[in-house]
C-alpha cells in the first residue's frame, strides 16, 4: 500500500480555488497549525487557492497571526461560516469592510451540521437561535450588508417553530491528531481534545472532498492498537507530519500530561487564585454543583 505521509506543500497543493474548507480546533488548542501556515504560504505566493470558504465553530486562532488569522488576506476567502468571531480579527476585518460574505452561527449548530453532512442530510431542525440574530426575521446570523443569502430558514412543524439550518458542502477537511501509520490510521492521545475530526472527516469524504491530518509523530504500519484509532485511514488522503512548533497541544504550553488524561495533577500543586472578583464567582458558582453534576464548562469572564 502506498504511504499517505506527504509534505505541508504537497498536502495543501490539493486545495484549489473555490474549495470549502472546515478546519479543526477549539479557540487555540486542536489546531492544525502547519497546515494553516503552508497553505497561507502558498497563496501569499502563488495567490491560489482565491475565493475560498471557510467553515469553522469555534473561530480557532490566537487572537494575531496564526490559527485561522493565517486566512486573513483579501481575496483568499469569499465567504466565512464562523461560530466565533473574536479571536481571528484579521478574517473579522475582511467581514467588516465587506470583503467577504460572512456568518456567524451557534457554535454547536455548526458542530452538528458536520454531522449532518456526513450522514448526507441536507440539514437540520434546531430550536437554537429562535428570537436571536440568527432568526431569519432579524439578521439570519449574517454578519455584514453585502450578506444577503439566506442560510437559516423560518420553518413550522406540527405547530411549532424551527430553524432549519444548511451549510452546503465541504471539499477539504484540516483535522490533527498525535500518531499516524502510513495508511492514515489516526490516535489522538496527546491531544487535549478529540473535537470533530472524525465528523469533519466523515463530511467531507461524504461530499466527495478530500482529509488532510496533522501528527505529531509516524508509527509503524499495523502496529496501532485499533481501539485507539480515532479517525480511521480508509477517511484520510494524506498525513503532514508538523515541527513541534507547529504542533504545540494549545497556543500557551507545547504539552500538558493533565489535559490529555496522562495524569492528574494533584490539587495542592496548583498555585492558588487570587482573592478577586472572579475568585468569588467561582466560588458562588461552585455552591450550585451537585453531586457527580455534569456541567457544560463555558469561556466564563472575559
Amino acid at each position: 500500500m502506498k504511504s499517505k505521509i506527504v509534505t505541508a506543500e504537497e498536502a495543501v497543493a490539493l486545495v484549489h480555488d473555490e474549495n470549502t474548507i472546515c478546519c479543526n480546533g477549539f479557540v487555540q488548542s486542536g489546531i492544525p497549525e502547519a497546515l494553516l501556515e503552508a497553505l497561507e504560504k502558498r497563496y501569499l505566493e502563488t495567490g491560489h487557492p482565491k475565493n475560498l470558504r471557510l467553515f469553522a465553530a469555534a473561530g480557532q486562532a490566537d487572537g494575531k497571526e496564526r490559527g485561522l488569522n493565517r486566512f486573513g488576506h483579501e481575496g483568499m476567502l469569499r465567504k466565512v461560516v464562523s461560530g466565533n468571531w473574536g479571536r481571528m480579527p484579521k478574517v473579522a476585518k475582511l467581514a467588516l469592510d465587506n470583503k467577504v460574505f460572512a456568518y456567524n452561527l451557534p457554535q454547536g449548530v455548526i458542530c452538528q451540521l458536520y454531522r449532518t453532512l456526513a450522514s448526507g442530510k441536507p440539514g437540520f431542525f434546531s430550536k437554537v437561535g429562535l428570537h436571536t440574530f440568527v432568526d431569519p426575521r432579524l439578521e439570519g446570523g449574517r454578519v455584514n450588508e453585502g450578506t444577503t443569502k439566506d442560510i437559516v430558514k423560518l420553518v413550522e412543524v406540527e405547530g411549532e417553530e424551527w430553524l432549519f439550518y444548511t451549510v452546503g458542502t465541504v471539499d477539504v477537511a484540516f483535522i490533527r491528531g498525535t500518531t499516524a501509520d502510513p495508511s492514515g490510521n489516526i490516535t489522538m492521545e496527546r491531544e487535549s481534545l478529540t473535537l470533530d475530526n472524525l465528523a469533519q472527516a466523515m463530511a467531507a469524504k461524504n461530499c466527495h472532498g478530500i482529509v488532510i491530518a496533522q501528527v505529531e509523530r509516524i508509527a509503524e504500519q499495523g502496529s496501532l492498537n485499533p481501539r485507539d484509532v480515532r479517525v480511521p485511514g480508509m477517511l484520510v488522503d494524506c498525513v503532514v507530519v508538523a515541527e513541534p512548533h507547529n504542533h504545540m497541544q494549545s497556543y500557551v504550553c507545547q504539552y500538558s500530561p493533565a489535559l490529555s488524561k496522562e495524569i492528574r495533577v494533584p490539587l495542592d500543586s496548583l498555585e492558588p487564585m487570587p482573592l478577586d472578583e472572579r475568585k468569588v464567582i467561582a466560588r458562588r458558582a461552585a455552591f450550585e454543583l451537585p453531586p457527580n453534576g455534569i456541567v457544560n464548562l463555558g469561556v466564563g469572564v472575559p
